[in-house]
């Protein structure tokens, strides 16, 4: 796949029947090194000018996501494993757990798609059922 790419971020949580859904499409840079891929996007926060530096890694089951800047973030999905980690926003820092039901990886040469099914847990408590759908197409490819 090309380097310069275009990442759309489906995202959804649900809790108690109510859904709230939010999508993201970005452009991004991508990298395939040591059996790994790497996503690299900027996003500016919102109601923060400062931009927040994103960095995924997909390999082998695990899935981890990285934010820097106003927002940080370090979250791991491991199918089947809970783990624990971190968001600190300018108003403090809350403890995130994160256990990982479902990850699924399609490759293709000029396509990369991840879906995750989730739970949640913020201050160890419950707080959602939640997916993400990660797409990424070569930027070239796409038809504006």
């Amino acid at each position: 796949m090309e380097k310069e790419v275009l990442i759309t971020i489906d995202g959804l949580q649900s809790l108690d029947g109510e859904s709230d859904q939010v999508q993201v499409i970005t452009p991004g840079e991508y990298y395939f090194q040591m059996g790994k891929h790497y996503l690299l996007y900027d996003e500016v926060a919102e109601d923060y000018t400062a931009v927040v530096k994103n960095m995924i890694k997909i390999q082998e089951g695990k899935i981890e996501i990285v934010k820097r800047g106003p927002l940080k973030a370090f979250m791991a999905f491991e199918e089947g494993k809970q783990n624990s980690g971190y968001y600190d926003t300018p108003f403090g820092r809350l403890q995130i757990g994160i256990r990982a039901e479902r990850i699924q990886v399609q490759e293709e040469t000029d396509r990369l798609t991840v879906q995750i099914a989730y739970s949640l847990q913020m201050n160890e408590q419950f707080v959602s059922e939640c997916s993400i759908k990660l797409s990424v197409a070569p930027r070239s490819s796409i038809k504006l």
